[in-house]
């Protein structure tokens, strides 16, 4: 089992990976040249909501920035500290 310690560095770099993703989408759905109040606000947020929900669907499978070494385990010993 993974430590409480993991879980918190987990949350935070998947956090940070859905802000991110959300972002985005909100700039690629608000074109250039686009009047501000011609946008779709409601449709822009709700494909950046989606998008960043997705996020953290596949970050569930795991995150390249979360490493986990043989130390880290239920005891609850931190690793080398190198990770995130």
């Amino acid at each position: 089992m993974k430590s409480k310690e993991y879980w918190k560095r987990w949350l935070a770099a998947a956090g940070i990976r859905a802000a991110k993703t959300g972002a985005q989408g909100i700039l690629a759905m608000v074109t250039v040249g686009q009047a501000l109040m011609e946008v779709n606000w409601i449709n822009v947020l709700s494909v950046s909501a989606t998008m960043a929900i997705l996020s953290l669907a596949t970050s569930i499978k795991g995150l390249p920035e979360i490493k986990v070494d043989a130390k880290n385990t239920e005891e609850g010993e931190k690793g080398n500290g190198t990770e995130l």
